[in-house]
């Protein structure tokens, strides 16, 4: 298993992208100007994906975090976070995330070293086309998490 610099043809990704962000649209604001790391298996499939970008003042966050269904709940999420938190660890001085208030992926982020920081009310309704509900909640405002790196 490798993680990689994904340069050219990001768009190759989006099914693996969709996962944690289901709108076409949303992934587009932030891929060109992200930087997209995979990881592989050892066939060269992508495990996981991670965008993380530039927001200015040392902060670097995490747009998109997916790991293919099959290889959920096996720690490569957590790898991932450890990895772009090594790679950027000198650059940034914090990483933070935005994610529905979702009993998928809340308690994620709190296992990983994040601490809510606050939220931004009716995200979702207001920014995606449709209903989007994960865990069986239906997902209405963006909750934000930061750690040091």
């Amino acid at each position: 298993m490798e993680i990689i610099a994904v340069e050219a043809q990001k768009k190759a990704y989006l099914p693996l992208l969709l996962l944690a962000d289901e709108q076409e649209d949303m992934i587009d604001r932030y891929l060109s100007r992200g930087d997209l790391y995979a990881m592989l298996d050892e066939d060269g499939g992508a495990l996981c994906v991670c965008v993380v970008t530039d927001e200015g003042g040392g902060v670097l966050e995490i747009k998109n975090l997916a790991v293919r269904p099959g290889a959920q709940r096996r720690g490569l999420g957590r790898t991932m976070i450890a990895h772009i938190a090594a790679r950027y660890r000198g650059a940034f001085h914090t990483l933070i995330v935005g994610t529905g208030d979702s009993p998928l992926t809340v308690p994620f982020y709190e296992r990983c070293g994040f601490t809510r920081t606050h939220v931004i009310a009716d995200f979702f309704t207001t920014h995606y086309d449709h209903p989007i509900v994960e865990g069986g909640v239906l997902l209405r405002d963006m909750v934000y998490f930061k750690k040091p790196i």
